[in-house]
């Protein structure tokens, strides 16, 4: 018979792990779903730049959590999330983005076009760091029936440089003095702001639609 301090231990050891995998998931599905679901249009700032920096911190400061795993994942989930945008948009195409999309939304989508339409392939690459972009520019490349290679390559580019560089980015911030020791403070920062904005952009969005239902 287990010892009840053994137990007490085994029992610590398995909730810190299921803990370390549900960060992860977390932090992953939130990258995904910003483009791979659309959204990133609807809550931008907690799907973004804030979230991979304060996931950084937080893993500097986590003994149990890898930087690697987390960046590695989140690099990934950043590909996969811009390769079902775009084959969302190739097939759904403009007429649900109009369905869909506000008038500001609207204007939003327009600079992305012709944001495309100036940049090409590295629009893609570009866009990992514009939140506006971010989500629109896979759904239009999809649209405008970019070559399926040549998106693939971009988007593996943004993807690595966005996702893992800005997660390490957070994580060696935390070598600055003070930084790790606040690092759930300064995370716990970002996450709320971001919240605060994302509430404020759907807010601003719906009321939009509401005041011109034509559009």
């Amino acid at each position: 018979m287990l010892h009840a301090s053994a137990l007490d231990g085994q029992m610590t050891d398995l909730f810190s792990q299921v803990g370390v995998v549900v960060f992860y998931l977390v932090v992953w599905g939130l990258v995904f779903a910003g483009t791979g679901l659309f959204v990133g249009a609807f809550i931008p700032f907690i799907t973004g730049d804030s979230l991979l920096f304060a996931a950084g911190l937080v893993t500097a400061a986590t003994p149990e959590l890898s930087v690697w795993i987390l960046a590695l994942g989140v690099g990934i989930a950043a590909f996969v999330g811009d390769q079902v945008g775009f084959i969302l948009g190739r097939h759904l195409g403009r007429p649900y983005l109009d369905r869909k999309s506000g008038p500001r939304m609207k204007k939003i989508i327009a600079r992305v076009e012709k944001f495309y339409n100036s940049y090409g392939w590295w629009s893609v690459v570009i866009a990992r760091f514009i939140p506006w972009a971010r989500v629109f520019v896979p759904w239009v490349a999809g649209i405008g029936k970019m070559n399926y290679f040549k998106f693939l390559t971009s988007n593996f580019v943004g993807a690595l440089a966005w996702g893992v560089g800005l997660t390490l980015v957070g994580y060696y911030a935390a070598s600055i003095p003070g930084v790790k020791a606040a690092a759930y403070v300064i995370a716990g920062f970002f996450i709320t702001a971001s919240v605060i904005f994302s509430i404020r952009t759907w807010v601003v969005e719906r009321r939009d639609r509401q005041q011109n239902p034509a559009n």
